[in-house]
Formats: C-alpha cells, structure tokens, sequence
C-alpha cells in the first residue's frame, strides 16, 4: 500500500512539473489570440527561450538573469511573426510556421558555433529544488508541492494576474476589443496594430518562460529540440481552455498529467507507447473536446484602410 501511496504522490508531483512550461506557452496563446491573432508559432518562441536561457546562465553564471534572457528572445523571435502578419498581413499559420522552422535551425547551429558541441550544451546554473522546510510538512499537499521549485509557484502567480488583467482591466477589455472587432475597436479610436503587436510580444514572453522553465528548471543544459511539440500542444490547450488563463490552466494539468505518466511508466510500459500517450490525447482533445469553442471574431482580421 505505501508503494501506491508513494506512486500516486510521484505522479501528481509530475503532472504539476510537466505542466508549467504548457501552462506557460497556452498562457501566451491566450494574450495573442485575445488580440486578435493566431499563433502556431509558439514551439519556436519556447525553443529559443530554452537556448538563450541557457546562453543567458552559462555567460552571466546567473540562472534568473538566464531566465530573464529566455524571456526576452522569446519576445524576440514573436516579433518576427507579428512583423510579417500585422505589417504585411502574411497569413498567420505560414508566419508562425516560420518562427518555428526558424527556431529549430538557428538553435542547433548556435549550439554548434558557441557551445562547439552538437546535441545538447554544457551544464549551467540552474534553479535547484529548494528545500521548503514548514510546506512539506503540510499533510497530503506539502510532498506535492514542496517537490516544485519557484518557477511553479511564479506560474501560478502569473496566471492570476493574467486574468485580472484580460478580464478586470480597461487594457485588458481593449484587447478583448480588438480581438473580437478590429474595425471597430479602430473606429472608437483605438491604435489596432499596438494592440496586436503587444499581444504577440506577451506571447513570446510568456513561451520563452515556457521554454527557459525546461532548459533551467527541469534541467541544467539545453537538449536540441527539447520542446518535443509542446508548443504545439500548447495551440491545442489554448483553444481547449476557451482563450482564458485560467481554462489554460486546466488544460494545462489534463495534458500534463498524461506526459507525467512518461516519466512513471518509462520503465514498465514500451518506450514507444508511453511517449506517443501525451500526443494521443492532443489528437482525442482536437477531435472531441474543441466542439462548441469559438476563437474571437476577429482573429486573422486585419483593418481597413
């Protein structure tokens, strides 16, 4: 019996891990398509946060000041897609495809040039399992989450204020604006295009946490394409989760519980078939659970002029 007890800890101990950096990236999907844009390109805002932030921490020695980095090019490599569909109204899916075609060459290369090794990087500073003494000590929920490091309890943070801000801000409520009718958001005098673009920066932002959570808070290295589709994954949560932070939450857990199961089973189960589990249950999710979700109005919409 204390062999299952400590199995079903293990395992929701996991589903919280595995979860944030998909909690993460559906997050930034939430600002963007709450701004009126679709982004596929989310797998590549995560993988260059992942590689910078770990660029960031082997140069400075620093773990936040790498995570800070991951952030930033996360931002970076989002602007990209919203060059080419707000300035020049590529199509949405081509433009975030190129982020992450962009991102899945641009990495192994600087992999190469700066580490001079192929595959993964050297080890960096990262963020440690602290020891969170009196949460531990909490009955039945302090092994669940005294086995997290900061970066879960920022998560969560982030997305309640997340939601406030979308839900409970006059910002928030202009986006939403925009999102759903841009013609008439720009009719009442709003600037569509700073809207969009801030909307795909926190994308970025947020993917690039995401991505820098994998590199600096589950490892200490940066593996080549380490985001294995979570990216896309997090395209499907987002939608799942109806475009809310709170609902990517959710979706976020569902998902993470199943890519958990990975980790626990690896040794029982065919490699192979724990490892499509995560991605079997996208597929179900796309087939069965996105019936009746609508994005915004707007999305994909540009202005008239």
């Amino acid at each position: 019996m204390q062999f299952n007890i400590d199995l079903v800890y293990s395992i929701l101990a996991s589903t919280l891990r595995s979860s944030v950096p998909l909690i993460l990236a559906s997050m930034g999907g939430c600002f963007s398509m709450r701004a009126g844009v679709s982004d596929l390109g989310l797998e590549g805002m995560m993988l260059a946060g992942s590689f910078f932030a770990v660029l960031g921490s082997w140069i400075s020695g620093n773990a936040w000041i790498g995570l800070l980095t991951g952030i930033l090019f996360g931002a970076v490599f989002s602007m990209l897609h919203a060059v080419m569909h707000i300035s020049y109204k590529v199509n949405a899916s081509i433009s975030g495809m190129c982020v992450n075609l962009l991102a899945s060459a641009v990495t192994p290369l600087l992999l190469n040039v700066i580490f001079g090794m192929s595959g993964k990087s050297v080890s960096v500073a990262a963020f440690a399992k602290p020891n969170w003494g009196i949460l531990q000590k909490i009955p039945v929920i302090g092994r669940i989450l005294g086995a997290q490091n900061i970066l879960f309890f920022l998560t969560i943070l982030l997305v309640i204020v997340s939601w406030i801000f979308l839900y409970k801000t006059t910002l928030g409520l202009r986006m939403r604006m925009v999102s759903e009718n841009p013609q008439a958001a720009s009719t009442v005098g709003l600037n569509v295009r700073i809207y969009k673009y801030f909307g795909v920066a926190m994308s970025g932002a947020f993917a690039g946490l995401g991505g820098a959570y994998l590199s600096l808070g589950q490892m200490n290295l940066f593996v080549e394409d380490m985001t294995s589709g979570r990216g896309y994954i997090a395209v499907v949560i987002n939608a799942f989760g109806r475009y809310n932070p709170v609902g990517a939450l959710g979706g976020s857990l569902f998902f993470g519980f199943f890519d958990s199961l990975q980790t626990i089973f690896q040794s029982i189960l065919p490699s192979q078939l724990v490892m499509m589990t995560p991605y079997v249950f996208t597929l179900l999710v796309i087939t069965f659970g996105l019936k009746g979700g609508k994005a915004p109005a707007g999305v994909g919409k540009h202005v008239e002029t």
